[in-house]
This record gives structure tokens, sequence and C-alpha cells, in this order.
């Protein structure tokens, strides 16, 4: 026997305390839990018809439970974040300057005084009913522009807190239901009022809410209503980085305020902006391939599909119901005065009878 004490066996190594691990494994679990949400939402819409968001958002909140253990925090914030930012980046793509041309300037007037007027009836009545003005931005910007993409971008340049999450949520539900609506509804009353394909498709792409919308409803009055309504829609969607711009520049100082509490300094431009920039200008000189523009579009769609549903697991259906009536009034005055400012445009231009 030796003199010397036996050498302690090795410890085993201790388990990794939480914000220890890996950035890709502590991302892992919330991420694939949003894969998954998004997934059985295109699923559902491709079976059922419907609004992918909507779906999205509603899985999400039926999982809420889910979404609050520990382990999936991290990715589910991830998504409602970057990848957020991503899905509105990669809309660019599909966006080139000669389609804005084809326009004309009287049909670019039209639509551009359609989105700006409908923001400002959004922020002044939204003062009228007591919400602020964060709120009247994200909901104006919303029936104005492309939908539950524009209140989620519009939302990602604003002070972030839990109200305002939860406001986002509400505008995407009742914007998607308003869109599936106007689809519904809008081809029958230009028909009603005979109007001609280039108006009909004028009117629905310059009024309803979301692209897949836009689509459906115009490519029923025919090829020429649906080419026109997809021109205007994506003339519409272009004026995003504009409206999140110089809203981000508005609310610049009230986003470093609460940035400076997390030692960030808020840019000017974010960067998904300035990649959305990137992109259409890109795409305008013919400088993305031919077959980058579908998958982009595709990989946009994904992103904000898995950004609506992780901020559905971060939210509560008893807490969008506590939001009461006011939301609900605001986004239907603000369909309604959308669908009247470019109905009247369109009567009034004779270039399209």
């Amino acid at each position: 026997m030796s003199g010397r004490a036996d050498t302690p066996a090795a410890l085993p190594p201790a388990p990794p305390r939480p914000g220890t691990l890996p950035l890709a494994q502590e991302l892992l679990p919330g991420a694939v839990l949003c894969g998954v949400i998004a997934l059985a939402a295109t699923f559902v819409a491709l079976v059922h018809g419907g609004p992918q968001l909507l779906y999205a958002l509603l899985l999400g909140m039926a999982l809420h439970g889910v979404g609050q253990e520990g382990r999936a925090a991290a990715g589910i914030e991830f998504c409602s974040r970057f990848v957020l930012r991503l899905g509105v980046a990669l809309l660019g793509a599909r966006i080139a300057a000669e389609q804005v041309l084809a326009l004309g300037w009287p049909t670019a007037a039209l639509v551009v005084a359609a989105v700006l007027s409908t923001m400002a009836v959004g922020v002044a009545l939204a003062r009228r009913l007591g919400l602020t003005l964060e709120q009247g931005l994200v909901s104006g910007g919303a029936t104005a522009i492309c939908g539950a993409s524009a209140a989620l971008a519009i939302s990602a340049v604003l002070p972030r807190s839990r109200e305002q999450d939860r406001f986002t949520l509400l505008v995407v539900v009742c914007v998607s239901t308003l869109s599936t609506l106007a689809m519904l509804v809008y081809p029958l009353w230009t028909t009603l009022l005979h109007w001609s394909a280039p108006q009909a498709g004028l009117f629905l792409g310059a009024s309803i809410h979301d692209v897949a919308q836009v689509m459906g409803a115009a490519y029923l009055l025919g090829p020429v209503a649906g080419d026109t309504a997809v021109i205007v829609k994506l003339f519409r969607v272009s004026l995003l980085v504009a409206v999140v711009a110089g809203i981000g520049l508005v609310m610049r100082p009230r986003r470093g305020a609460a940035a400076a509490a997390d030692g960030e300094r808020p840019a000017l431009l974010p960067w998904f902006m300035v990649v959305f920039v990137a992109l259409v200008l890109l795409n305008s000189m013919h400088l993305l391939p031919s077959s980058a523009e579908p998958v982009l579009s595709s990989v946009s769609r994904a992103c904000l599909v898995m950004a609506i549903a992780a901020l559905g697991l971060k939210t509560a259906l008893r807490s969008l119901a506590e939001a009461g009536w006011r939301p609900l009034l605001l986004m239907l005055a603000e369909t309604l005065w959308l669908a009247a400012a470019v109905g009247v445009g369109v009567a009034a231009m004779p270039g399209w009878q």
C-alpha cells in the first residue's frame, strides 16, 4: 500500500445552468415547435382553405401552455423577433420597379392617398376610442398595406410591450377575418356596379388586405382583373418600406428609451427594411435569377407563419378577449374607409373605364 492517499475519482461534469447552453441547442425546442405549428396551419389551409396566418395564430394560442415551458421559451422568442423580421425582409423579392411604373402616376397617386388617409383615420379614431398611437399605427398599417405582414413589420419598430404584442395579435385576427369577408363580398360589389375588368382589378388590389385574398377574389373575375389586382397589390406592399421607415424615425425616441434599458441603440432603418430595399433594387435591375423569386417568396411566407405561431404561443386567448370592442370597431372603420376611398377614386378615373 503506498503512502499516498488515493486520488479521488473524477466528478461528473455539472449540468449546464440555464442560459449557458449552446445557442442552437437553446433555440431548437421552441423553433421546432413553431415549425410544427406552421406546418399544421399550412396543411389546414390547403385542405380546408382560409387564411394560413390565422390558423397558425389560433393553433399557437391553443398551445399557449406548452409555450410557457422554459425549454421552448428562447426559440419562441427567436421566431417572434428574428424570423419575423427575416420574413418581412424577403417580401422585397416580389417587387420590381417596372411593376410600379406600369400602373401610371394617377393610379399610384390613388393608392398612396388611400394608404396614407387610412392610416391617418386609424390614428385619429384610435385616440377617440381611448387607444394608443402605436395601436392606431399598427391597425391602420395592416388595413392600408398588406394585412398581417404589415402589422408585424410595423410592430417590430415600435416599443415592445406585452400589451402591444397582444394588440398586434388581435389586429392579425381581425384583418385576416375582414380580408376573407372582403374576398367574398367585393367581387360581387364590382359586378353590381358593372365595372370593367381593369376597374375591378384596381379596386380589389387597392382595398383587400392580404395578398392571397386579393388573388382569390380578383382571378374569379378573369385574368385581366387578376393581373391588374396583383400589380396594384404589390405596389401597396412596396409602400411598406417607406411607412415602416417613417414610423421608425418618428418612434425612435420612444424605442431609444426602451432600448437603452437593454443596452441597445435602435437603428435609423431596421436591418430587415435594408434587406427589403436591396431585394427590390436587385429585382428591378434583373440581378435576381428568375428561379429565386418563388423560392424567396416561399421562405418569406414560411417565416411569417412561424413568427405568427410564436406570437400565438406567447399569448393566452383570454388576453385577446380582454381587449374589448374598441379594436374591432377601429379595424372595421378603417376597412370601410379604405374601400370607400378606393371605390370613389376608381369610379372617377376615366382611364380605367
